[in-house]
C-alpha cells in the first residue's frame, strides 16, 4: 500500500485526549513508513492545524454539523453531525483504501458508491457501552437522558461495520465482543497508536502522586473526587491533580486539602514533566471500556503505576501495574509505592510487555497484513 484515506472524527492535533492520540500517532507512524496520507477531518473548534501538513499529502477539513437538526434523527448524533457530501466527492477522487476512525466517522461506510473500495473500521470503544457509562456517571437529568438515547441509537447503528473489509479493535474485551456479535467479519486486535517509542523511567524517587485526565468529563471528575474523598482524605502524601477544564465543584473541593494541588490545563510539556517526575501515577476508572491511552503513556514514561482492575481490563497491562480494587488496600498500596524506588527488573518486565503487545510497529504490521 502506497497511500490511504483516513477519516478522523476530530482534528487530530494537538494529540491531547484519548481518541485523537491514536489517530495522530498512526498518521505520524504511517508517514514514517513512506505511506501517503489523505486526511479528512471534522472540525468543530480546534481549527486548521498546519502541523498535520508535515505528515499528510492532503488535509481536508469539513465543518461538523452540531445543533438540534443533527439531534432529531434516528442516526446517532455523533454520526449525523459528521456527514458531508464534499467528503464523499473527495474520497471518489482516488481509489486508495479508506480508514474510518471510530463509529463517529462511519456515515459513508455502507455507501453504494464506495462498495468496491477497501474499507477499514477502526474501533476505539464499544460506543453504546461507553454512552451507558456516561449516563450512569452523569448527575444532570437532561444530559443523562441524552446519553441513554444516544446509547440506544449507537447500538442499532453499530451493524454498519459489517460493510468494512476489516475491523481493528483496541482491547481483548472488545475483540471478544465484536467476534461474537459479527462472526462473519474479519476482526483484528491492534492496540492504539501512541507517543511511546521506548520505555524511559526517570531514576530516583519523586515526591508526589499524580492523577491526570480530562476533568470536564464526568467519569474523570468522579474518579478525582473518589481519590480525594476516599484515598487522600486523611493522608499527608502530596497529590497533584492535573487536567483539562476542571469544573468549579472540583476546584472548590481541592481547596479544602493542603496536600492536594490542582494543575489546570497543563500543556504537553508540563504534562510530560508531571508524569515522569511523579513517584506514583494513580489512575482510576469506573468504565472498563476501550484502551486507556493515558495508562500507556504513564507506563512508557512514569515510575510506579497504581490502578484499579477496570483500568487494565481487556489488556495484558495488569502484569506491569500495581492493581487493587478495595479502597483501604488501595490506600496502603499508594503508601507503600511512595516509599520505594523502581527496581531494574520491574523496568525490564515493563519493556518486555509493552514491546511485545503494545508497540506501534506491531499495530502497524497487523494493519499492513490485511492490505
Amino acid at each position: 500500500m502506497k497511500a490511504i484515506n483516513i477519516i478522523s472524527f476530530d482534528v487530530p492535533f494537538p494529540a491531547n485526549y484519548g481518541g485523537v492520540i491514536d489517530v495522530f500517532y498512526k498518521i505520524k507512524y504511517f508517514h514514517g513508513k513512506g505511506i501517503k496520507i489523505h486526511l479528512h477531518c471534522f472540525e468543530y473548534g480546534r481549527g486548521e492545524q498546519h502541523n498535520l501538513n508535515k505528515y499528510c499529502e492532503s488535509v481536508n477539513y469539513y465543518q461538523r454539523k452540531t445543533g438540534i437538526k443533527s439531534q432529531i434523527s434516528s442516526t446517532p448524533y455523533i454520526v449525523k453531525s459528521r456527514t458531508s457530501n464534499e467528503l464523499k466527492i473527495n474520497l471518489l477522487k482516488n481509489d486508495y483504501p479508506i480508514l474510518f476512525e471510530g463509529l463517529h466517522s462511519c456515515f459513508l461506510l455502507d455507501d453504494n458508491d464506495l462498495k468496491n473500495r477497501f474499507k477499514i473500521f477502526r474501533e476505539s470503544n464499544i460506543e453504546h457501552d461507553y454512552y451507558n457509562h456516561l449516563a450512569h456517571a452523569e448527575k444532570n437529568a437532561v444530559k443523562k437522558q441524552y446519553y441513554k438515547t444516544e446509547a440506544k441509537k449507537l447500538e442499532q447503528f453499530e451493524a454498519i461495520i459489517e460493510h468494512a473489509n476489516v475491523s481493528f479493535v483496541v482491547s481483548l474485551t472488545d475483540l471478544a465482543y465484536f467476534q461474537k456479535k459479527y462472526p462473519n467479519n474479519k476482526i483484528v486486535f491492534a492496540p492504539s497508536f501512541h507517543s511511546g517509542e521506548e520505555v524511559d523511567v526517570k531514576p530516583g524517587k519523586g515526591d508526589y502522586v499524580l492523577y491526570h485526565g480530562n476533568l470536564s468529563v464526568a467519569e474523570n471528575k468522579n474518579a478525582a473526587k473518589f481519590i480525594i474523598n476516599q484515598l487522600f482524605n486523611n493522608s499527608n502524601i502530596p497529590l497533584k491533580i492535573a487536567g483539562l477544564n476542571p469544573p468549579s465543584d472540583l476546584v472548590k473541593l481541592i481547596k479544602n486539602y493542603p496536600n492536594i494541588e490542582l494543575i489546570q490545563n497543563p500543556n504537553d510539556e508540563e504534562m510530560a514533566d508531571l508524569i515522569c517526575n511523579a513517584q506514583t501515577n494513580l489512575l482510576y476508572t469506573e468504565q472498563a471500556t476501550g484502551l486507556k491511552l493515558k495508562l500507556l503513556n504513564v507506563l512508557y514514561n512514569g515510575r510506579h503505576c497504581v490502578v484499579n482492575s477496570k483500568m487494565v481490563a481487556g489488556t495484558s497491562l495488569d502484569k506491569i501495574c500495581l492493581v487493587e480494587d478495595n479502597s483501604n488496600e488501595l490506600k496502603e498500596l499508594i503508601k507503600k509505592a511512595f516509599t520505594i524506588e523502581m527496581d531494574k527488573q520491574e523496568i525490564e518486565t515493563r519493556k518486555e510487555v509493552l514491546h511485545r503487545d503494545y508497540s506501534n510497529e506491531n499495530s502497524y504490521q497487523k494493519i499492513m497484513a490485511t492490505l
